[in-house]
C-alpha cells in the first residue's frame, strides 16, 4: 500500500514556480529544486518525475493561479471594463517586477517552446485561451455599444494579445512607465465607441483596479 505524501503539493509547486521563474528552465538544477522545495531527490522524482516533467507541472500551476484566475475575475466584469482591468493588471505587475522576471508563460514561449513541441503546444493553448477571452469581451462590447465596431472583433482580439505579449517582453529590459503605458493606451483607445475617445489614463485604470 502506497504511503500518503508528507507534503502539500500546492506549496511545493509554488516553490518550484519561484525557482524556475527566477532562474529559467535551463539554469535551474535538480539541486536548486531540492533546496527550494525541501523535498529529497527521491521524493521529488517519485511525485513529479524528471526536471522537464516538474517544469510542466509548475507551468500549469502558474497558469491556473495567475492567468486563469485573472481571466475568471475579469469575465465577471462588463466587457470593456474586463479588457481594461486585464491590461491594467499586466501594466501594474510589469512595473512592479523589481527582479524583471517577466511572465513565466512568455519566458517559456521564448526560451523553451522553440525547442520542445510539447511546450510549444502548451503555450499556444494558453495564448489561445487569452485571445478567446479578448474576443468574447470585444464581441459582447460591440453588441452592447461599449466597444467600437470599426474593427473586426477577431482582429481587435489579436491586437490585444500582441499588446499583452509586447508589454511583457519590453518590461524585462525597459520597465519604464511611459513606455509601457504608451503601448497600452492606443490599444484602449481603439476600443472607444464611434464618436467618443479614450479619455482616461492607463495609470488611472490601474489605480482603480
Amino acid at each position: 500500500m502506497a504511503r500518503p505524501r508528507e507534503f502539500d503539493e500546492a506549496t511545493v509547486l509554488d516553490a518550484a514556480v519561484e525557482c524556475f521563474w527566477s532562474r529559467g528552465y535551463e539554469a535551474t538544477s535538480i539541486r536548486d529544486l531540492i533546496d527550494k522545495t525541501g523535498l529529497t531527490g527521491a521524493s521529488l522524482y517519485n511525485a513529479f518525475g524528471d526536471k522537464r516533467a516538474f517544469y510542466r507541472r509548475a507551468l500549469d500551476h502558474y497558469v491556473a493561479g495567475s492567468i486563469g484566475e485573472r481571466i475568471r475575475r475579469c469575465e465577471a466584469m462588463k466587457p470593456r471594463e474586463a479588457i481594461e482591468a486585464f491590461l491594467a493588471e499586466i501594466v501594474k505587475r510589469s512595473l512592479e517586477d523589481k527582479d524583471r522576471k517577466g511572465c513565466m508563460l512568455v519566458n517559456t514561449a521564448l526560451d523553451v517552446a522553440p525547442h520542445d513541441p510539447v511546450f510549444r503546444e502548451s503555450v499556444a493553448s494558453v495564448l489561445l485561451r487569452i485571445e478567446t477571452f479578448f474576443l468574447s469581451s470585444v464581441r459582447q462590447g460591440q453588441a452592447d455599444g461599449s466597444i467600437s465596431s470599426s474593427q473586426a472583433a477577431d482582429e481587435l482580439a489579436r491586437h490585444l494579445l500582441g499588446v499583452l505579449m509586447g508589454v511583457r517582453v519590453l518590461a524585462r529590459v525597459r520597465p519604464e512607465r511611459a513606455l509601457i503605458e504608451g503601448v497600452v493606451r492606443p490599444a484602449l483607445a481603439l476600443l472607444a465607441p464611434e464618436g467618443t475617445k479614450f479619455g482616461g489614463s492607463v495609470a488611472g485604470v490601474v489605480d482603480s483596479s
